[in-house]
């Protein structure tokens, strides 16, 4: 992390102390001008001028007193605010907190009804700002010689309501905790994150916390007649687990669900091999995956009344003489067979062992994540995500928690039609389908190994788990999606 942040609320400004900043935000021209004479900032004509011909502007006035920076940013209610303004406005700030050595920053947070409109919820709107800062101050460094140690900065929110304030603090810091966690187990390299390698951090990480982790190893997948995921792994010398983390709430249960993620480390494409300018991102095919952990993580830090199993196939789709071909035919757990028309379409063919599992806990629901094609980042661009489902109510709930969160969703056909296109001569199912709709066939493929009275979701977020410019804390690094968005839908159960 950049800066080690330290948040505290007050209701009256404190005294200013060195190496700090203080941010407004204003309205109109009107606030404006009560800011600049309240706080006695000395402005030339023209930056006064500037600021206010610009709708959406922002000033940075730097003093040879404390505060060191004035900045005072203008928020335009007829422009595009939406429910990420603060989040990504404030994870921008921290670069430069950062490159000009402020240590302590003063915030002076707008009173929530003017942001009524945009935001149905007061703490979610507070919540928004201090994530933006947390997930501003996301880096990773771990490999480079010349990383630095995270700086401390002291963050004091001025506000008015400050039992909300405190609230939506502890909740934004349990939310990003999760997502940081995720964030870190996707950014890492495929040759030091290996499926046991996997296994033994999510245990690591779950140690003395009301999670239980327990690790399949190939002996036990073998027992378990779990031929998926040992096809797919074959090849490699690191062989592959099955990782379940269990979350048991300390109250009773409101109910069980089960979150399964595609967990391949490193996708090379098999015997169907990718380009290599395919292989780059490929140590990031597990983020569905990462995600399922770091929701979980959350949920034990929020203390929420669900009973949450987390499943995870972890294997890495390599090539050697011992790999699985195109034209095989692999038996999986449920006794179903699968013909395999491309190993580069691994991801649904592990998910078929775990998905079977998944459904035999007997959950209330069960969701998956998974990276899982490239044609959902064809149809809904590189920051939304794919839903697949029959079941209306998680499809509302779904994109409702995404258009809270910003972690945006979208509902694509999930027709029974489709099937006809993963049709096999020589078994159960296969494992591609033409070209035509190829995120929606690989969601069905999924469908053949879930119990069919089990509410169940497919989430591909092959998109927004990759870094991308739609945000300022997107663009550097494999972003954690899906955390803060199942965080949000678990709240309303």
């Amino acid at each position: 992390m950049i800066f080690n942040i330290k948040i505290k609320t007050v209701s009256k400004a404190p005294k200013y102390v060195k190496n700090c900043a203080e941010l407004f935000f204003c309205n109109s021209n009107v606030d404006f001008d009560k800011i600049v004479k309240s706080k006695e900032v000395k402005l030339n004509q023209l930056q006064g001028k500037n600021f206010k011909n610009d709708k959406s502007g922002e000033l940075f006035h730097w003093t040879e007193n404390d505060p060191s920076v004035f900045i005072i940013k203008k928020i335009s209610m007829d422009e595009n605010i939406n429910v990420d303004f603060f989040r990504n406005y404030l994870s921008g700030l921290i670069q430069y907190f950062d490159k000009h050595n402020i240590s302590n920053v003063f915030i002076n947070i707008p009173e929530y009804d003017a942001f009524q409109k945009i935001f149905d919820d007061e703490s979610y709107f507070y919540q928004s700002m201090v994530e933006g800062l947390l997930l501003g101050s996301y880096n990773f460094d771990v490999y480079k010689a010349d990383k630095k140690k995270a700086k401390t900065l002291n963050v004091t929110c001025i506000s008015d309501n400050l039992s909300k304030f405190k609230k939506s603090v502890s909740k934004a810091e349990s939310v990003i905790n999760g997502v940081v966690f995720t964030r870190d187990l996707v950014n890492e390299p495929a040759n030091t994150l290996t499926p046991a390698e996997y296994a033994k951090r999510v245990k690591s990480e779950f140690k003395g916390t009301e999670v239980s982790v327990k690790v399949f190893d190939e002996k036990e997948l073998e027992k378990r007649k779990m031929n998926a995921i040992l096809s797919v792994g074959k090849a490699s010398t690191n062989l592959p687990r099955l990782i379940i983390a269990h979350y048991k709430p300390k109250t009773k249960a409101k109910k069980k669900i089960v979150l399964v993620g595609k967990g391949v480390t490193y996708d090379t494409g098999g015997l169907s091999i990718k380009p290599t300018n395919g292989m780059l991102e490929m140590k990031a095919d597990m983020a569905g995956s990462a995600a399922v952990f770091g929701i979980i993580k959350s949920a034990y830090l929020l203390n929420y009344p669900i009973e949450i199993l987390g499943i995870v196939p972890a294997v890495e789709n390599a090539i050697s003489g011992n790999a699985y071909k195109p034209g095989d035919v692999i038996s999986t757990a449920s006794g179903k067979t699968i013909e395999v028309k491309d190993t580069d379409a691994e991801g649904r063919i592990v998910l078929a062992d775990a998905l079977e599992y998944a459904s035999a806990q007997k959950p209330d629901e069960i969701i998956d994540f998974a990276t899982l094609t490239g044609a959902v980042a064809v149809a809904l661009g590189l920051f939304t995500a794919g839903i697949f489902t029959k079941n209306e109510r998680m499809s509302k709930d779904l994109l409702e928690a995404g258009k809270i969160t910003y972690e945006h969703t979208w509902r694509l056909p999930f027709w029974d039609e489709y099937n006809k296109l993963i049709e096999s001569k020589i078994a159960d199912v296969s494992n591609l389908g033409p070209r035509w709709g190829g995120a929606i066939t690989a969601g069905k493929f999924l469908e053949h190994f879930v119990e069919k009275k089990i509410p169940w979701t497919h989430i591909d977020l092959a998109g927004p788990a990759l870094s991308h410019d739609l945000t300022n804390y997107t663009k550097d690094y494999c972003t954690g999606y899906g955390v803060r968005l199942i965080a949000k839908y678990l709240e309303k159960i």
